[in-house]
């Protein structure tokens, strides 16, 4: 990846008895919807405080927009806007008191504030509001509001954490469609940490898996499938007609086909496991040989199937490495008796 826009290499987060983040190393390119995806206290929100310059790591390093976020974090400020998950706005004043304000606070004239305020609160959806007070806003209209304040500055970079949370399904949508079309419109990276994963899906470009402090996997959505569920075959689902005479018939032919592993029955269906993909070979045999083929597909595997393969695997490690260091110390300890 080259030049990225956000850089971190080898980034750490030390507390007493706990490694917040561990050893973390990533790149995202500019113009790109990244997701870090992750539990609560995965280390999520502390990688991003480290981002932002906010907290110091114990080691490693964060570069974003080119500067060292722990040597120069004015610098990041200035070049990144950030959406916590928690906002707060003066309730006795309207959206455009609260964004015209802060636009002065960020070096623009009075007018040019409100100028500013009514473009940015009609691209998210809020210009028939503008003039409510914010203390009557849903926490749907209080996130738009609050991207409305991330862009008033033109950050290069934006990151939002949990921003979709305790929203309704419909305001999740529209907030959403509105980053995807920033993003877009003006190729502005987009950090997302969230631990909704079909929201995450909808619109990230690539994801990273973050489990207890560590970057289990990065990647889109495709290729993470690959990794975990392909290793062992691909999978063709064959969808015939009614009939368990001509299904059981259709097995028994195909298992001779070569690159065919497996071949599972499920009522009318059957998935093919191949060595290799042999999806249109599979189709032009089944309909040479007359079978009835109502559909085809290569069986694909969502985020969420793929964040608990990733989550599973990883306790499970934790859990074969914990059962490892008892037997060490028994066996230490008996040798000690000895």
């Amino acid at each position: 990846m080259n030049n990225p826009i956000i850089k971190l290499r080898g980034l750490s987060k030390h507390y007493k008895n706990k490694i917040a983040v561990d050893n973390l190393s990533l790149d995202i390119s500019k113009g790109e919807i990244y997701g870090l995806l992750g539990p609560n206290g995965a280390g999520k929100t502390t990688t991003i405080l480290m981002l932002l310059g906010l907290s110091e790591p114990t080691s490693g390093q964060a570069h974003v927009c080119g500067h060292d976020a722990t040597r120069n974090p004015i610098a990041v400020k200035q070049k990144v806007g950030y959406l916590p998950d928690n906002l707060g706005f003066y309730g006795h004043m309207t959206a455009l008191e609260n964004l015209s304000f802060i636009g002065r606070l960020n070096g623009f004239s009075e007018n040019d504030a409100e100028t500013k305020a009514i473009e940015l609160l009609d691209i998210v959806g809020l210009k028939y509001s503008m003039h409510q007070k914010t203390a009557t806003f849903s926490r749907g209209m209080k996130q738009r509001l609050g991207l409305a304040d991330v862009l008033i500055k033109k950050p290069e970079v934006i990151i939002l954490d949990e921003p979709t949370l305790g929203i309704d399904p419909s305001g999740v949508k529209d907030f959403l469609a509105i980053i995807k079309k920033l993003n877009e419109e003006q190729q502005l990276t987009v950090l997302l940490s969230s631990h909704h994963l079909h929201h995450v899906q909808q619109i990230c470009d690539r994801v990273g898996i973050f489990v207890d402090g560590k970057l289990l996997a990065n990647g889109d959505i495709p290729s993470l499938s690959k990794q975990l569920f392909n290793k062992n075959g691909y999978v063709t689902v064959l969808r015939l007609q009614k009939n368990a005479q001509g299904t059981i018939q259709l097995k028994n032919d195909m298992e001779s086909l070569p690159g065919v592993q497996e071949i599972i029955i499920n009522d009318c269906e059957l998935e093919v496991i191949s060595a290799y993909d042999q999806t249109a070979e599979i189709v032009s045999y089944v309909v040479q040989k007359g079978y009835g083929l109502v559909g085809v597909q290569q069986k694909t595997y969502g985020l969420d199937e793929i964040y608990l393969e990733y989550f599973k695997n990883e306790k499970n490690l934790n859990v074969s490495n914990e059962k490892s260091k008892r037997v060490l110390k028994k066996t230490f300890f008996r040798k000690q008796r000895g």
